[in-house]
């Protein structure tokens, strides 16, 4: 029987917290090495992005917040491929490709290419400006 997601409401979000630490220790010890450039970059990508982060790892999923946005990013690695969940993503233009409930909208990232590429820089810049998850 396939299992479906509880939708975000009914679930508790995670603490935040300033420091980078944990995510520093997660990115070590949960990432798959072949995909650890590729999560390293994106990591990267959106603490220089966006500043005065709060970060979180719940799930074993990492998490970027603002404190008046909420949850803005999540970084969902898996054994080829990450995804970067937006969770205000439907009112980006244009919203990333995958997804079609809510707000929430995701993009794969299987190489560093990708990782690195406009598109996904232009996504990160929206998502410091949209209402995320709180």
């Amino acid at each position: 029987m396939k299992k479906t997601p509880k939708p975000d409401s009914t679930r508790t979000p995670p603490e935040p917290s300033e420091s980078h630490a944990e995510i520093e220790d997660w990115l070590r010890r949960r990432v798959m090495p072949d995909l650890h450039p590729v999560v390293q970059a994106l990591d990267e990508s959106i603490r220089k992005t966006i500043p005065k982060l709060q970060y979180a790892i719940k799930w074993k999923r990492a998490y970027y917040g603002l404190p008046k946005l909420g949850w803005i990013i999540e970084l969902a690695p898996y054994d080829v491929s990450a995804n970067v969940v937006f969770f205000g993503g439907a009112e980006f233009d244009p919203p990333p490709p995958l997804g079609t409930t809510g707000r929430t909208r995701y993009v794969k990232v299987k190489t560093l290419e990708e990782a690195n590429a406009s598109e996904m820089r232009g996504w990160i810049k929206q998502a410091a400006r949209v209402r995320g998850w709180r």
